[in-house]
């Protein structure tokens, strides 16, 4: 008899974890939806900024090319990151904004003609323009919606 009293204890136990999980899930996902919209707002704002040196054909590729570097970001970055420790030392850091201007032309070849991205020195500039408006988007207006919909 207890045993079948500990059996039910733990088979409620297990069902109220997957509930929690499912439920963490969810908003780990949403979360992910948030910050990719922000960032395709801060990537098209960068392409309305430098016209010549960031194209997007519409908001839609401006998702997906965000969506690309966003893979890409988990991917291969670390990779890339991984093998040019020495250069990126060497540089103190100097050398970092060259692999977000990598994915950044990475992505381009991927969508093709309906994003594009120019130049070097500039799409390096415009790199460092996205990664701050991306810290800026992060700090102050992402965390304050998903902090907002949380409640304790």
């Amino acid at each position: 008899m207890k045993r079948e009293i500990n059996d039910k204890k733990k088979n409620i136990n297990n069902q109220n974890s997957m509930k929690w999980n499912k439920k963490e899930s969810i908003s780990k996902g949403l979360d992910t939806f948030i910050h990719l919209v922000g960032y395709t707002l801060v990537l098209i704002t960068v392409s309305v900024i430098f016209k010549k040196i960031v194209f997007i054909s519409n908001i839609w590729f401006g998702f997906l090319a965000v969506l690309i570097i966003f893979i890409l970001n988990k991917t291969v970055k670390p990779v890339l990151t991984w093998l040019t420790i020495p250069l990126t030392a060497m540089t103190l850091g100097l050398f970092y904004p060259l692999i977000n201007a990598f994915i950044l032309k990475l992505s381009d070849w991927i969508l093709g003609s309906q994003f594009d991205v120019n130049g070097i020195i500039w799409l390096i500039v415009v790199s460092i323009v996205i990664t701050i408006m991306n810290a800026i988007m992060d700090n102050f207006i992402i965390d304050g919606i998903i902090k907002g919909g949380k409640k304790k």
